[in-house]
């Protein structure tokens, strides 16, 4: 059974960091590409960082360049999504999604969803 289950969220004070993690059964994460996706109440779902399966190139919105980190531990068969200096407004449903083929910000590229993990982001 193709699963993928996120975990790592929570309430963090504005500059405080989170580590998501995503991790996958029933496929190997290394053969797919994996992006972290978020959804804010009353907005649409946006790419927020993923990560190629050919050679691990990242990618990354302009929102979140330079404070969260995307990356993959094969042993483990689990992706991360380190996010630091979070401000208000990374307050969000986090999803972490999968797809045999190209990484892209694309949603409905993606074959496989995590349920989601709450990360909110207030004083």
């Amino acid at each position: 059974q193709v699963q993928l289950v996120e975990s790592g969220g929570g309430l963090v004070q504005p500059g405080g960091s989170l580590r998501l993690s995503c991790a996958a059964s029933g496929f190997t994460l290394d053969y797919y590409a994996i992006a972290w996706f978020r959804q804010a109440p009353g907005k649409e779902r946006e790419g927020v960082s993923c990560i190629s399966s050919s050679d691990g190139t990242t990618y990354y919105a302009d929102s979140v360049k330079g404070r969260f980190t995307i990356s993959r531990d094969s042993a483990k068969n689990t992706v991360y999504l380190q996010m630091n200096s979070l401000k208000p407004e990374d307050t969000a449903v986090y999803y972490c999604a999968a797809v045999e083929g190209w990484a892209t910000f694309l949603p409905y590229e993606y074959d496989y969803w995590g349920q989601g993990t709450q990360v909110t982001v207030s004083s």
